[in-house]
């Protein structure tokens, strides 16, 4: 540090600053398909992430995170939202800063510090999903075959760490409803939480989610008009009773 130095004699010049700023974004969807069979079932449901090819070096022709350098006239945010827009054909995603990926050698043209955005959304914002601009094909794939694909960059760690940051996002907020019609049965929810966290298990699901006083009120079972409870049999042979959101969002402590 250069005490001497003010407003007057500053020059950026000075000091080695970072070749690039990009943005990497994580993008992830759970799929649903019916199961041929006669007998009712829920559907198969999985988690995907949306991976894009590069058609230009570094790693022209390999799989990877959408994403792209930012501009001096925008923020890492508005990057995010463009580069998502342009490389893959996908807007109007509500997206979170994940982390910085600073690690030295991560970005063949130089020392790049990345931003890392991700989201979990449901799957009708990705319907017209395109490649453009330095894609040139873009998909959804499983989450154990994209990490077992030869990916761009350090784009194996970022998914991992955006991963992990849904999982947790599952079990702690309501997000889950994002992909449940307005009124489910448990056994949706349920699947679900286990699409995304597949080692969650709990025996007593419905009386925690239900009754558990930090957690009463977050779902609630829904009536007919005369009062009487309503239910379904579309996943199951026996009716199962039908659950609706409330929008309350518990305040949940690990001291409580």
């Amino acid at each position: 540090m250069n005490l001497n130095e003010n407003e007057t004699n500053y020059s950026a010049s000075n000091y080695r600053t970072p070749d690039g700023a990009p943005t990497d974004i994580v993008i992830f969807t759970i799929t649903s398909q019916e199961k041929e069979t006669a007998k009712k079932t829920l559907p198969n449901r999985e988690l995907q992430v949306l991976l894009i090819r590069r058609k230009v070096w570094p790693f022209a022709g390999q799989w990877a995170l959408p994403g792209g350098f930012t501009r001096e006239t925008e923020t890492v945010e508005e990057c995010a939202i463009r580069e998502l827009k342009e490389e893959a054909g996908v807007e109007r995603v509500r997206m979170e800063l994940l982390k910085v990926y600073s690690k030295p050698g991560r970005d063949p043209r130089g020392w790049m510090i990345s931003h890392a955005f991700c989201a979990l959304v449901n799957e009708r914002y990705l319907r017209d999903r395109r490649a453009s601009d330095d894609a040139e094909d873009v998909q959804l794939f499983s989450l154990s075959e994209a990490l077992g694909m030869d990916l761009a960059f350090d784009h194996h760690d970022i998914i991992r760490d955006a991963y992990r940051r849904i999982q947790q996002q599952m079990v702690t907020e309501p997000i889950a409803k994002e992909f449940l019609p307005e009124e489910f049965t448990i056994g949706e929810l349920y699947q679900i939480i286990q699409t995304v966290v597949p080692t969650f298990e709990e025996k007593n699901f419905i009386r925690k989610v239900t009754s558990t006083q930090s957690r009463k009120g977050l779902i609630e079972e829904v009536r007919h008009a005369d009062g009487s409870l309503k239910q379904s049999n579309q996943y199951s042979q026996r009716a199962a009773q039908l659950y609706r959101f409330t929008g309350f969002v518990p305040e949940l402590s690990i001291y409580s």
